[in-house]
């Protein structure tokens, strides 16, 4: 069965995971001004500009209103329902002072803490076999 890029697969087995979103042609155009934005800070002059206006660096790249909420509200798990695309992101993450335990936490609805002590829990369950 061939399925068109913006149609859905059919519903598996599982269930879906909490924070995991599919990231398809139809988010990459929902995310292209996200993704663009995240792109140019690629540039230290770039990261800059961003931090001394984000609404106005936000604005040069039109994003829409759920993508201007999400970087305002520092929510990568929202970026990335904006359309954002995880590897575009780390960099603005990185600009915001976000670490990839903070971004799990966000994904997996934990505070940080908690996604630290799960992390720590599996590695010595991991060293158990």
């Amino acid at each position: 069965m061939t399925l068109a890029p913006d149609t859905p697969p059919p519903p598996g087995d599982s269930a879906p995971i909490f924070g995991t979103h599919l990231f398809d042609g139809c988010a990459a155009a929902k995310g292209y001004a996200l993704n663009a934005m995240c792109f140019s800070f690629n540039e230290a002059a770039n990261r800059e500009a961003f931090l001394a206006d984000e609404d106005a660096y936000c604005q040069r790249y039109g994003l829409s209103a759920e993508q201007l909420a999400a970087v305002r509200a520092r929510n990568v798990l929202a970026m990335i329902e904006a359309g954002g695309n995880i590897y575009y992101l780390a960099k603005l993450a990185g600009i915001f002072g976000l670490n990839v335990q903070d971004v799990g936490a966000q994904q997996t609805g934990m505070s940080v803490d908690e996604f630290k002590a799960m992390l720590l829990a599996q590695g010595r369950k991991a060293g158990e076999d």
